[in-house]
């Protein structure tokens, strides 16, 4: 009878572990936390980290640590990295570094755009100026790159915000812009080339997802499905694609921002369209699929429900933007926060959808939320928040 109670509780455990979010938008890119436990109804401030300079990357979470990126100095020259305790906000350790590449940058971003990304044993942070190290958990340097020394003319005169993704051994990074634009498959132990590809010569800020063992890589050509160890092509859409906010996938289909919303099944050499609704057209924003419905917030901070069968539009919900950060969800809820720092919870069960729950930040609020353990982690500038 022991023995089975604790075969009981471990199995239980198991089950209520926290999921950890290991990239932008989380497990997979689709913005749904896949923990067993949803935050609480009525979020509250847990805690407060300061930040020392500006950053648009999301947080990501590995285990009991939240990590975090930011640009500081008069040109944004110093690259730190930070990791927090998820527990109360204290910091672990912090990495402060020195850009190699070029750091200009539109004034609404910055040199901390991208999000960092972890395969659970490392974290790699990737920066507009092209510069990329991978530290383990503890914050001991594995290995760096200055992606500017290998490949010079790859940059970007707004700044670049591509955040890399890592699956199965291989970390894919972009760098995709109007001169040198290139997508690159990384050695995740030594940071060395598997793999480079020649890119669209077109600024883009669009991000990686992952579907059925291929990195789908989008552009304003399209999105080509390739696979991670090799960068051979599995599979290419070539209709067209946003260069602003990324796709999104399910088990069955892939959600692409391309004439609004396209509908794909790719296939081994083929990709089939499912439908296409060209009104619901993302703003900044990337979508997000929540259960049986796809959610889009349009340029107006309209947020509009529709099927994911056929993309009819079900209802549109007026919230409070504009929005530069995409929408997360987690249980019955979905989450976003404005550029002026309200933070925005949603009921999409309601009829006509429902914002249940303000809170005022008060800070500018240019990035992504993450979620994990119960919880939901935002940043600006100069600030971290845990809301639980």
């Amino acid at each position: 009878m022991k023995t089975l109670s604790i075969g009981l509780f471990l199995v239980i455990s198991a089950g209520m572990a926290q999921a950890d979010w290991l990239q932008f938008r989380g497990p997979n890119a689709t913005a749904v936390s896949t923990d067993a436990k949803a935050p609480a109804d009525d979020l509250k401030i847990a805690w407060t980290a300061d930040l020392p300079g500006r950053g648009l990357s999301a947080p990501i979470i590995v285990g009991d640590k939240v990590f975090v990126t930011c640009s500081s100095g008069p040109g944004q020259e110093t690259l730190h990295v930070f990791c927090f305790n998820a527990s109360d906000g204290s910091k672990r350790w912090e990495r402060a570094m020195r850009a190699t590449g070029r750091t200009m940058s539109h004034n609404k971003t910055c040199v901390a755009a991208n999000t960092p990304c972890s395969d659970g044993d490392r974290v790699f942070a990737l920066f507009s100026s092209n510069d990329l190290f991978a530290f383990d958990l503890d914050g001991n340097l594995l290995w760096l790159r200055g992606l500017t020394f290998d490949y010079p003319n790859a940059s970007n005169s707004l700044g670049m915000s591509q955040s890399p993704v890592v699956i199965d051994g291989t970390l894919v990074v972009q760098s995709e812009n109007d001169s040198e634009s290139f997508a690159a498959g990384l050695d995740v132990a030594t940071g060395c080339n598997k793999w480079k590809l020649e890119r669209p010569k077109a600024a883009n800020w669009s991000s990686a997802t992952l579907w059925k063992g291929a990195v789908a890589l989008q552009s304003s050509k399209g999105i080509l499905g390739v696979e991670p160890a090799t960068g051979k092509t599995m599979w290419n859409y070539e209709d067209g694609a946003s260069t602003i906010p990324s796709s999104v996938v399910t088990g069955d289909a892939l959600y692409a921002v391309s004439h609004g919303i396209t509908a794909l099944a790719p296939e081994k050499g083929s990709v089939t369209q499912l439908w296409r609704n060209e009104k619901l057209n993302p703003g900044t924003a990337s979508p997000l699929v929540l259960g049986d419905y796809i959610y889009v917030v349009n340029g107006a901070g309209v947020l509009i429900k529709a099927s994911l069968k056929n993309g009819d539009e079900l209802w549109k919900l007026r919230m409070k933007g504009p929005f530069s950060g995409s929408p997360v969800a987690a249980g019955k809820r979905i989450y976003v926060v404005n550029e002026r720092g309200i933070f925005q919870a949603i009921d999409p069960e309601a009829p006509e959808g429902k914002v249940v729950q303000e809170i005022e930040l008060k800070e500018t609020v240019l990035s992504t939320p993450a979620i994990s353990g119960g919880a939901v982690y935002v940043r600006s500038d100069a600030k971290l928040w845990k809301l639980q």
